[in-house]
């Protein structure tokens, strides 16, 4: 009997991409296929990728050439790129690197494994990245108990592609205009993920605040002819939300990123104030503070509606933390503008911010704009924003010492290597408000039983970026005794942050 070819997946860039990969593994393991050790018996290795920032590009470039050694080696290796760069250069990345055999886009991930097994069977170098604009087709989380036997956190799609066409961003050409998922699609996925034990669902989408059903969906009254005021208050995503909370009541915790401000509606806050199962935290990117630079991003909203969004969500939710993005160093960013950026930032009371230097991508129309920020200036912005950013996190961490919180606990922290042997295993999870929590448990005892519960902690510490609590009396006394295990192989999905 022949050995099951194997595979690696290597994943760069954002949520959008680690869940690609996921479904990826669903498609390639209905095929027959089984995740590899590592690189080294791997019969197929797919580098996921992600070109909204150039730093993610670079990261692949340097992958694919270090891979060449091994197919040299090892002729019947098949490499694939996938995703956002696989899109956007398409065949041209076959004509540069001699060693690579597929190109696949986001939306021809479901023929990975026939691409794959065409080039193991002689078959040339193949490119597809074709949008699926007439029959969108979303690939679903649940169908391979496999991907998610130990995840008690999931995510699911509910559209793809983006109409906003800021002037920086490149999402609109490597993943098409919008499509929308199907209500009860989105909602029989969700259940069947709560029914195999996930408690928290993350819905996702570029812009995923403004999905609609697809059946309603008329160009002629697309969501960008709607005005920006707090007065159009129509929400099929709020629709949705409500449609969760009510037909899967075991659903322990419902997430959403990224939504767009500009789809962040009077509806759509009320449903926040109104279904617990919703948590108390958003990522709501504002990209800058400037109403100068919002108009030459091509954001569509201003700084005071985006805080009028923001003072109106924390009315309905007191206690609600905000994340966000920024781009520091956009073509013709003065100082002023930046300052604007900063007195946002404490404004908003961030805990906390992704930044980036901006950087022209292909296609977009900022490459219009003179990118006249020197680099040492936008590493000095880059820099003076994580620091303010870094402040509002820490005095918030702070607050919360020896305060009570509900954990959800995922799983065990990552390693640590300055710790002894004698210290006990250490848990993490997440609280609502989207605070990370690390729990020791007692040595000897197995914490497994505690992950996927939902535990009130005590906080004893506040760590730059991190809560550290302690269990319950009860919840330790529960704890069975540890046994010994055989060395887990090593996981399949490797996750090369953009960082």
């Amino acid at each position: 009997m022949s050995q099951a070819p194997r595979y690696v997946i290597e994943t760069f860039g954002c949520q959008m991409n680690v869940h690609d990969s996921q479904r990826m593994e669903d498609a390639l393991r209905a095929h027959g296929w089984v995740a590899a050790e590592g690189e080294h018996d791997a019969d197929l290795i797919v580098l996921n990728t992600c070109s909204v920032r150039e730093k993610a590009e670079h990261k692949l470039r340097s992958e694919v050439g270090r891979l060449r050694p091994l197919k040299r080696g090892r002729p019947d290796l098949v490499v694939a790129v996938a995703g956002c760069v696989a899109q956007q250069e398409g065949e041209k990345l076959l004509r540069a690197i001699p060693h690579l055999d597929v190109v696949v886009g986001p939306d021809n991930l479901a023929e990975l494994p026939l691409l794959a097994e065409t080039i193991r069977n002689g078959g040339p170098p193949v490119a597809r990245t074709v949008f699926d604009l007439d029959r969108p087709t979303f690939l679903s989380g649940g169908t391979h108990e496999a991907v998610h036997e130990k995840g008690v956190c999931a995510f699911v799609t509910t559209m793809k592609g983006c109409d906003e066409r800021c002037s920086f961003c490149v999402v609109p050409y490597t993943r098409g205009p919008e499509r929308y998922r199907p209500l009860d699609e989105i909602v029989d996925e969700v259940r069947t993920l709560v029914a195999r034990g996930v408690r928290e669902v993350t819905l996702l989408g570029q812009t995923v605040n403004s999905w609609m059903p697809p059946e309603v969906l008329d160009v002629s009254t697309s969501s960008h002819d709607q005005s920006p005021s707090m007065r159009a208050s129509s929400s099929h995503f709020a629709t949705l939300l409500r449609t969760i909370a009510r037909e899967v009541p075991a659903l322990g915790r419902l997430r959403y990123t990224s939504p767009h401000p500009r789809h962040l509606t009077a509806e759509l806050i009320d449903a926040h104030g109104e279904l617990p199962v919703l948590a108390r935290h958003l990522h709501l990117p504002v990209q800058s503070g400037s109403d100068r630079m919002l108009k030459r991003m091509i954001r569509r909203y201003t700084r005071e509606a985006y805080l009028e969004r923001v003072n109106a969500l924390r009315a309905r939710v007191p206690g609600l933390t905000l994340s966000t993005d920024v781009i520091v160093g956009f073509p013709g960013e003065t100082d002023d503008d930046f300052a604007h950026t900063l007195s946002l930032v404490r404004e908003a009371g961030f805990v906390a911010l992704f930044g980036f230097k901006f950087s022209p991508r292909p296609f977009t129309p900022a490459l219009k704009l003179a990118d006249d920020v020197p680099e040492a200036v936008k590493d000095e912005r880059l820099a003076a924003l994580f620091a303010a950013v870094a402040v509002q996190q820490q005095a918030h961490l702070a607050s919360l010492v020896d305060s009570t919180v509900t954990v959800l606990i995922e799983g065990e922290s990552r390693p640590n290597l300055t710790r002894q042997a004698k210290f006990p295993t250490r848990v993490m999870g997440r609280t609502e408000r989207n605070e990370i929590v690390h729990l020791d448990v007692q040595a000897g005892r197995d914490p497994s039983p505690l992950v996927g519960r939902f535990l009130e902690v005590r906080v004893s510490q506040a760590n730059a970026h991190s809560l550290v609590g302690a269990l319950a009396e009860a919840d330790v006394r529960d704890l069975p005794e540890a046994r010994a295990e055989p060395p887990k192989a090593r996981r399949s999905l490797t996750i090369v942050s953009e960082g």
